[in-house]
């Protein structure tokens, strides 16, 4: 578990096929002396496990469905990446809950800078739009955000300068991918609801049984 607020940056240095899929070497600078084979780091927004660690390098094995489902199959060496260890008991809590778990992907439409507001607009995968709502909880590369507002099949995020200046966000460009994930309680009553209503009434022979 994760809270979206990101630590540090890191530096994709290397990216190669492996049995599993691809393995990820990143240089994560002193994040690295309190990590262990077998810790939880969000990478960008994606949960991955340490396979090894080299110095300030950390190795991850990537399997084929996170590879489908996130951006990190495009990753090459020289990229950065946000980095967060996974939450301790009795840590302070200043996001929203994140799981590292991506939903999809969204494309950078279009960044605006004016009176000193930094709007990203993005454009989901219609697969998650249901889960995107107006003030929600959204986490973009790893970064918890708040949706400021939404317009058609886009929505946007408001970055202050000290998110700009601690993530990757602040180096997006139109045309970027990102990754999603969206807010575990949306989706956990979006999920409810639909389930609820694709089963429609109870069948006859069962309405009113456990009713005293």
């Amino acid at each position: 578990m994760f809270t979206g607020i990101v630590e540090s940056t890191g530096l994709l240095t290397d990216t190669a096929p492996s049995a599993a899929g691809r393995r990820l070497r990143v240089e994560i600078g002193p994040v690295s002396k309190e990590c262990k084979p077998g810790d939880s780091i969000s990478v960008s927004g994606t949960c991955l496990t340490v396979a090894a660690i080299t110095g300030s390098s950390v190795e991850f094995d990537v399997i084929g469905e996170t590879l489908a489902r996130t951006t990190l199959g495009t990753w090459k060496a020289g990229d950065r990446v946000n980095i967060e260890r996974s939450l301790r008991v009795g840590d302070r809590f200043d996001g929203h809950f994140v799981q590292g778990h991506v939903d999809g992907t969204a494309t950078v439409e279009s960044l605006a800078d004016a009176a000193g507001e930094f709007l990203i607009w993005l454009r989901p995968q219609d697969v998650i739009r249901p889960y995107i709502i107006p003030k929600g909880s959204v986490a973009i590369d790893g970064v918890s955000m708040t949706i400021a507002a939404m317009h058609g099949p886009l929505f946007s995020i408001a970055l202050i300068p000290t998110t700009l200046q601690r993530t990757t966000l602040g180096e997006l460009r139109a045309g970027d991918v990102v990754n999603i994930e969206t807010d575990v309680v949306v989706r956990t009553i979006v999920h409810r609801m639909t389930c609820l209503s694709d089963q429609g009434p109870a069948p006859a022979e069962l309405q009113g049984v456990g009713a005293e």
